[in-house]
């Protein structure tokens, strides 16, 4: 991926729309529009060409994989790729999925993907998947980070902002720029009332 211009990747970044005209309209309203003007629209074209060849293949949704080999296989074909491993019933792996789905519209270099332990039991020996919701960044098929439960996320344990899950994964290297914007201020967490529900989550799954 080349080096966006910053205006370009700020247009991109807080457009909710992959209408070209409208974010080259958008682009040429915009202060800092000078003698790279060309330069701009000609990036901002081959981004948004980009995205929408990442989207045929995958990429741009938070998608859950049934079987062991496909899972195998994604991570190693693909350069970055973030896997849940997950169980529908635990509250916890739910709040992770939401910041999940919302990180993977986002980051179109990048494999959002969900694996329910039940059906991974080969890898989750392999991997050591002992505590849920635990989510693995992958590099070139290689575990660069481990997220286990909400560990590292956020100011409390149980609460957490998209941006905090994306800036965990911008310093692991597995996405390359910091597009999470949408929640700022709103944290999406387990509520004291369910504390000791939660306490049960975040533990050993099997």
């Amino acid at each position: 991926m080349a080096n966006l211009d910053s205006h370009v990747a700020s247009i991109l970044d807080t457009s909710h729309s992959d209408d070209e005209d409208a974010l080259i309209a958008s682009l040429e309203d915009s202060p800092a529009m000078d003698a790279f003007r060309e330069q701009r629209i000609q990036q901002l074209h081959e981004e948004l060409s980009r995205a929408k060849t990442q989207k045929n293949q995958g990429f741009g949704n938070y998608t859950e994989i049934k079987e062991e080999k496909a899972l195998m296989e994604l991570t190693t074909e693909v350069k970055y790729a973030v896997v849940h491993f997950a169980k529908d019933d635990f509250a916890r792996c739910g709040t992770m999925d939401v910041h999940l789905e919302s990180l993977a519209k986002k980051h179109f270099d990048t494999r959002f993907l969900k694996m329910n332990v039940d059906n991974a039991p080969f890898l989750v020996t392999k991997l050591k998947v002992q505590v849920l919701p635990c989510v693995i960044a992958f590099v070139n098929g290689v575990s660069v980070d481990r997220i286990i439960g909400f560990e590292g996320l956020g100011y409390t344990q149980d609460t957490f902002t998209t941006q905090d899950l994306e800036a965990r994964l911008l310093s692991s290297g597995v996405v390359q720029r910091a597009k999470a914007i949408d929640d700022a201020g709103v944290r999406f967490g387990v509520k004291k009332a369910n504390q000791e529900e939660s306490n049960e989550d975040d533990d050993d799954w099997d």
